[in-house]
C-alpha cells in the first residue's frame, strides 16, 4: 500500500535522500520500509504502509513524514506513547541514524542502501555490563558472538563506559573461562616498562633485573591477555606486539628465543585508531591485526535511557535497593537526564555512591547546571524552537508527574494538593505520559 499523501514533500535544492524505515529491535525485527514521498501510517491496523505485531503497540500508532533528509514522526495519541532516547515526543524530527521506540519495538531511519543493523540481544547485561537502550543491546549480542567463538577482540568506547567489565566477561564466557585473566594497563605503565612487563625479561638484561620474569603473555598461556589502552603504546614497541598477536610467540626482553603462547587476546581503547593511524601514531597493520572483531561500547550521554536500571543495579551493589526514591527526586532526575556525564557509567557510579553514603541525595559537580544546560542545548539545537522546547517541557513533566505520584502513593488528589494543580490538569498529564495509576 503506498503512502497517504497528507503533506507535501520539503525539498530544498539537489535529489532527496533515499531513506527507509527499519524495524532494529522488536517482535517484527528485520521488516523493512522503503520511503518516498508523503506520510506514512505505522501500527497493527492490516492497511498500514507498515504493519507492526507488537502488542503493546496502537492501531495507528505514529505517522511518517518523509521530509528531503529526514523523516518526522507525529504520534497519533497512542496508548502507550512513542520515544527517543527515553524521552516521549508528540512531534520528533529524525534524521539518517536516529532510531525512535514504540511498544518494544524500535524503528531507525536509514538510508536504502544500508544494512539491517545486527539483531540486538534480547538481554539486558552482559556480565556486569548492563542496558536496556537498543545501542547497549545491539554491543551485548556482538559481544556475545565474540565471546562463544574465542576470537581476539577490540573494545573501543570512552573512558567510563565499561571496556574492562567487557573484556572480563568475555573471558568468563568464552572457551578459556578455566584459564588465568590477565590485566596489562599500557596506560598506566611508565614506557621504559611496558616492553618488561608484556614479554618478560631475563637476568641482567637491564640494570634491577636480578632474575628471570615471566611476562603478562606467558602468564596468560592458557588463557586470556586483556591490553588495556593499546592505544599509548609507543611506536617502537608496536612491532614487537604485532608478531605476538600473528605468531603467537614472544621473547623474553635480554633473551635469545622464542616462546610459544597461548592466549586470547582483548585490547582495549579510548583513542580514535583510524585518527592514529592517519597520524602515524599508530601503526595500519597492528590496528588490522587487533580489530578482527571490533565492538563499542557508547557513552552514556547516547543512552540516558539506560540511568533507571544503571541506577537501581548500583544500589542493588551497594545493598541499598529499598532506597531507590529517597535519591532520585522529581528535581535530581531532570538534572541526571540532562547531564553529559563526561566520566560515563563510571561518574555516575561515583555519584551514586556518595549519594549513598552521605546519605543524601545525588549531587552533581559545580558546574553541572552549566554543562548540563550546554549539552540540553547541542542535543536541541537542531530542531525548530517550538519543538525543542515541548520536548524539554515534556521530559520535565514526565519525570516530575512520575516521582509525585511516587511519593503520594498514587493518591491523585493528595498529589494534586502537594503540587497545586487542578486534579483533572494532573489527570490529563498523567493520561499524556502514560503514567496510569496502578
Amino acid at each position: 500500500m503506498g503512502p497517504t499523501h497528507l503533506l507535501n514533500r520539503e525539498v530544498v535544492g539537489g535529489g532527496a535522500l533515499q531513506l527507509k524505515l527499519v524495524v532494529v529491535s522488536g517482535p517484527d525485527f528485520g521488516k523493512e520500509l522503503d520511503l518516498e514521498d508523503g506520510v506514512y501510517r505505522i501500527g497493527k491496523t492490516p492497511d498500514s504502509d507498515l504493519v507492526l505485531t507488537d502488542p503493546a503497540v496502537s492501531r495507528e500508532h505514529l505517522f511518517a513524514h518523509v521530509l528531503r533528509a529526514a523523516v518526522r514522526f507525529k504520534d497519533n495519541r497512542s496508548r502507550n506513547g512513542s520515544f527517543c532516547k527515553g524521552m516521549r515526543f508528540e512531534v520528533l524530527e529524525v534524521r539518517p541514524g536516529g532510531v525512535i521506540r514504540i511498544g518494544r519495538t524500535d524503528l531507525m531511519v536509514a538510508s536504502a542502501a544500508e544494512p539491517t543493523p545486527l539483531r540486538p540481544s534480547e538481554q539486558t547485561h552482559f556480565g556486569a555490563l548492563v542496558g536496556d537502550s537498543l545501542a547497549m543491546r545491539q554491543s551485548f549480542a556482538l559481544l556475545e558472538r565474540a565471546a562463544d567463538g574465542g576470537a581476539d577482540v577490540l573494545l573501543q568506547g570512552e573512558t567510563g563506559t565499561g571496556k574492562d567489565l567487557a573484556a572480563e566477561a568475555l573471558h568468563e564466557r568464552g572457551p578459556r573461562v578455566d584459564g588465568p585473566f590477565v590485566v596489562c594497563d599500557l596506560g598506566a605503565m611508565a614506557p621504559t616498562l611496558i616492553e618488561s612487563e608484556l614479554f618478560g625479561h631475563v637476568r641482567g638484561a637491564f640494570t634491577g633485573a636480578v632474575g628471570e620474569r615471566a611476562g603478562a603473555f606467558e602468564q596468560a598461556n592458557g588463557g586470556t591477555i586483556f591490553l588495556d589502552e593499546v592505544g599509548d603504546l609507543p611506536l617502537e614497541l608496536q612491532p614487537r606486539l604485532l608478531r605476538a598477536l600473528e605468531r603467537r610467540q614472544v621473547k623474553r626482553v635480554g633473551g635469545d628465543r622464542y616462546g610459544t603462547v597461548d592466549v586470547r587476546v582483548v585490547a582495549a581503547t579510548h583513542k580514535n585508531l583510524d585518527e592514529e593511524v592517519a597520524a602515524g601514531r599508530f601503526r595500519q597493520d597492528l590496528y588490522h591485526r587487533l580489530s578482527m572483531v571490533t565492538a563499542w561500547l557508547p557513552p552514556l550521554r547516547d543512552r540516558l535511557e539506560d540511568l533507571p536500571i544503571l541506577i537501581d543495579t548500583i544500589l542493588k551493589r551497594l545493598g541499598v535497593a529499598s532506597k531507590r526514591d529517597r535519591f532520585l527526586t522529581s528535581e535530581t532526575q531532570l538534572l541526571l537526564r540532562t547531564y553529559d556525564w563526561p566520566g560515563n557509567v563510571r561518574e555516575l557510579r561515583n555519584v551514586i555512591e556518595r549519594a549513598v553514603k552521605l546519605g543524601t541525595e545525588p549531587t552533581l559537580p559545580a558546574n553541572a547546571a552549566d554543562r548540563a544546560a550546554a549539552s540540553t542545548t547541542k542535543n536541541t539545537a537542531d530542531l525548530p524552537f517550538k519543538e525543542a522546547k515541548e520536548r524539554l517541557v515534556s521530559s520535565f513533566e514526565r519525570d516530575y508527574v512520575a516521582d509525585l505520584m511516587n511519593r503520594c502513593e498514587n493518591n491523585v488528589s493528595m498529589a494534586a494538593r502537594e503540587a497545586g494543580i487542578a486534579r483533572v490538569y494532573l489527570h490529563r498529564l498523567l493520561q499524556k505520559h502514560g503514567l496510569t495509576k496502578r
